[in-house]
């Protein structure tokens, strides 16, 4: 009675911890359980499992126990199943080969206090990419960079700070009105600008990282999913093709990433082709998909993977797109409806900013 004791605190805790993502506050002891569904995936797997060692055909509760244990299980596998590669492509794989039309992009969360910057300048010197993006860079990272930054890299939008979030861009291309704002605090930037393809076509980036829903940053959600709201309503008024990009401090399954997207229009190249978990770098157990590029329709992927490790917290990400606007529509997802964009209002409450 004793081992079934502890399969039954096994499998309650494993239930507790799939209920907890439906309580609707913002509080980070909450949202934080909406990242481990992988984890959760394989523990409610293994209290399944498990508790039939002891299952008793005669006792009517374990057949209702096992019964929420299967459910948590399907639950959890859902909620990572489209980005596995048994789902299908939300965007699909480059048709065309013209190479003035394609561009892309390394992006890297540093790691402010990372004291072997060697590991990402010696990548920095072997790379071609189009766009770099460094974020959690304060001077001394932007000095480490720039000494071995190719001088290929002619454009740059520069924000170094000692808050772990400065950004710092450089560009092959031409950058056209880049400007650096802060949607929702004074000291969380932004980069947004166009770029010029070589073919010509012009196209918007948005790079942003907001703060995480922990207790050393924020108890709450409230400003991470501001941002991401803002940037949302910013790549929707758009007129040109727009790609996101950075540290989103949330993951691709979550409620507001999910929300995100159905705002914004944008399509994750993720679903499909993996994971690509880039968080944590250090701890192989406990990781999940921080790192993001959200990609308008008139996109396809050419290749995407995750980088090497810079002895940083996160790992890079590599990925290069194919710029196809004749095939938008194919890939195009549904408009949001009214009560998505009533939420995504909410959570933009305090700003002047509003989705149309």
């Amino acid at each position: 009675m004793k081992y079934k004791a502890f399969l039954q605190i096994f499998g309650g805790l494993t239930i507790v911890l799939t209920l907890l993502r439906f309580i609707a506050v913002d509080y980070w002891w909450v949202r934080v359980f909406d990242f481990p569904h992988v984890q959760l995936t394989i523990l409610s797997v293994l209290a399944f499992a498990a508790y039939f060692i002891k299952f008793d055909f005669k006792w009517r509760n374990d057949y209702i126990f096992a019964t929420l244990l299967m459910f948590c299980m399907l639950y959890q596998f859902y909620k990572i199943y489209t980005y596995t590669p048994l789902a299908s492509f939300e965007i699909m794989d480059a048709t065309l080969s013209q190479e003035n039309k394609r561009i892309s992009f390394y992006t890297a969360n540093v790691f402010q206090d990372n004291k072997e910057p060697g590991h990402l300048q010696k990548i920095i010197d072997t790379i071609d990419v189009d766009i770099l993006l460094f974020t959690e860079t304060n001077k001394k990272w932007q000095k480490d960079i720039l000494e071995k930054l190719p001088k290929k890299y002619g454009y740059k939008v520069e924000k170094p700070l000692p808050n772990t979030y400065g950004m710092l861009l450089y560009s092959k291309l031409e950058l056209i009105e880049p400007e650096i704002l802060f949607q929702v605090d004074d000291s969380i930037p932004s980069i947004h600008t166009k770029v010029r393809l070589p073919s010509g076509d012009v196209i918007q980036i948005c790079a942003i990282h907001p703060t995480p829903p922990m207790p050393q940053h924020n108890p709450m959600s409230t400003k991470r999913d501001k941002e991401m709201m803002l940037t949302a309503k910013r790549t929707r008024e758009s007129k040109l093709p727009v790609v996101v990009i950075g540290d989103f401090n949330d993951v691709a399954w979550s409620q507001t990433t999910i929300l995100f997207q159905r705002t914004s229009g944008l399509l994750d190249p993720r679903k499909g082709r993996g994971l690509f978990n880039t968080f944590n770098a250090k701890n192989f157990l406990m990781r999940w998909p921080l790192d993001h590029v959200f990609i308008g329709p008139e996109f396809r992927v050419v290749s995407m993977h995750r980088g090497e490790k810079i002895n940083s917290d996160h790992f890079p990400m590599y990925i290069e797109l194919s710029l196809e606007p004749d095939g938008a529509a194919v890939q195009k997802l549904k408009p949001p409806t009214e009560g998505e964009l009533k939420r995504a209002e909410e959570q933009m409450k305090g700003s002047n900013m509003s989705i149309k």
